[in-house]
């Protein structure tokens, strides 16, 4: 994988992480960031240029899924669950 590639998923891999971090959702968030993670690591061997390019393109959509709902979340309110109460950490 060229520098610059490696680069450019890593952006998006951070971009993905920050983003998911936005969920209002206990259970959507650590969905999501579990899923990323687990996607990530599971194509991180690969070194074909044009299956890399397609999941770059993949991750890239699935940003901007991850943006939609985080805002779609963010208008509707719910209460926080009991794991996520200041004294259970």
């Amino acid at each position: 994988m060229a520098a610059s590639s490696r680069a450019q998923v890593l952006r998006l891999y951070r971009a993905l992480l920050r983003e998911s971090q936005r969920f209002s959702g206990y259970n959507y968030r650590t969905y999501a960031i579990r899923r990323i993670r687990d996607a990530f690591r599971e194509n991180k061997n690969i070194k074909d240029s044009e299956k890399i390019e397609e999941l770059v393109n993949k991750a890239k959509a699935n940003l901007e899924v991850v943006r939609r709902q985080v805002t779609i979340g963010q208008l509707y309110s719910t209460q926080k669950l009991v794991i996520e109460s200041p004294g259970n950490t």
